[in-house]
């Protein structure tokens, strides 16, 4: 793997993983260094997105570089039937980086391999959410000044969540996590991250309730359940409410426990919640944009 793309959330070692940390620490203390000025960035979001495209396009113009792209694929040549492989070589000749989110699974790192320019995926099909899973990392580290030994709790939609996906491979890096995961059987985590995590001799736990349990928590990690990941309506109206957080069941938590949500949210964080000092998702949506300028800033070797 060519190490100046971010595919997966495995291309980066523990290492770069901290970098990245002390990186966007900087950049939140001293925003706008205009390490950029004279590059183009390409988004190319096959996909719908608010919260990750808005947050690249901030971060680029912080660090003053211009932006090129598309924010719907219906506004590209794919509606001619132009392949994946001809628009990433197209757009490579035009731009330094290119940003992606497709529906597909892979198609990141299918794009890296036929790109002639540093590639980050912002978001393949249900694989891989790796900037998310970043900020989320500055998120953890900035509300528990630590990496190790968290208590992480999982919720809601562990079958099709990326960003889950990726925040348990990323966490497994630090000492002694724990892992709960709650969730119905349909949405439970798959086996291929359970195995992995007993590979590594760490521990996790599985409930389907979601109850005073959450007392142990240093992070709550709630999750959408995702309607644009079931092919039949009927599954999704079984499990769309499962879990909903609500303020009076923080009551008993620590209070060094913060609420994390990639967002966007639908039912499962109730609005209640918004504003006990616990909640931290708003805060965590800020934080992108500190850690996507210093994932640039370290994969074009600006800093």
């Amino acid at each position: 793997m060519n190490a100046k793309n971010l595919i997966s959330i495995t291309d980066f070692s523990k290492e770069e993983y901290l970098r990245i940390m002390d990186l966007a620490a900087d950049f939140e203390a001293n925003p706008d260094q205009r390490l950029l000025d004279g590059k183009v960035v390409a988004t190319l979001f096959f996909e719908p997105s608010t919260r990750t495209r808005l947050s690249f396009e901030t971060a680029i113009n912080r660090l003053g570089g211009e932006i090129i792209g598309f924010t719907d694929s219906s506004s590209s040549s794919v509606t001619k039937g132009e392949t994946l492989h001809d628009t990433i070589k197209m757009v490579s000749n035009y731009a330094d980086l290119i940003v992606m989110r497709h529906p597909l699974e892979g198609s990141a790192r299918y794009a890296s391999e036929v790109s002639d320019v540093p590639v980050i995926n912002a978001g393949d099909g249900a694989n891989q959410h790796p900037t998310q899973t970043l900020l989320d990392l500055y998120s953890i580290v900035k509300t528990q000044d630590r990496l190790d030994d968290i208590n992480l709790f999982m919720v809601g939609d562990l079958k099709y969540g990326r960003t889950v996906h990726s925040l348990l491979m990323a966490m497994s890096h630090f000492n002694n996590p724990i892992f709960n995961f709650i969730a119905p059987p349909e949405l439970a985590m798959p086996n291929e991250y359970k195995l992995y995590l007993q590979s590594k001799g760490m521990r996790y736990f599985e409930h389907t309730e979601f109850t005073d349990i959450i007392s142990e928590a240093d992070i709550i990690y709630m999750t959408r359940v995702q309607k644009e990941r079931f092919p039949d309506p009927v599954d999704y109206e079984k499990v769309k409410n499962v879990y909903i957080l609500r303020n009076k069941m923080l009551k008993h938590t620590k209070d060094n426990m913060r609420i994390l949500h990639p967002l966007p949210r639908v039912n499962e964080i109730h609005t209640d919640v918004d504003s006990n000092p616990k909640a931290y998702y708003f805060d965590q949506a800020r934080n992108g944009v500190y850690t996507r300028m210093a994932i640039i800033a370290h994969l074009l070797n600006l800093k």
